[in-house]
């Protein structure tokens, strides 16, 4: 929340593929718009699995 505040409402952000999603709200929850303008919000995060950890959104994102 503190980087989305930082940016007037939102945050951009890069992927290891070099898409650029950009994070905002949506009331009190994060939101994540992909390049194409499809949209998921961020669940829990942190969420420890057996081979890692996970952070949980509600939708598929796509590169460009």
């Amino acid at each position: 929340k503190r980087r989305i505040k930082d940016g007037k409402g939102k945050a951009m952000l890069k992927t290891v593929q070099g898409e650029a999603p950009t994070a905002s709200m949506s009331g009190d929850m994060p939101v994540i718009t992909d390049a194409k303008g499809g949209t998921a919000k961020i669940g829990p995060a942190d969420v420890l699995q057996s081979n890692g950890v996970i952070h949980v959104i509600d939708g598929v994102l796509l590169p460009a």
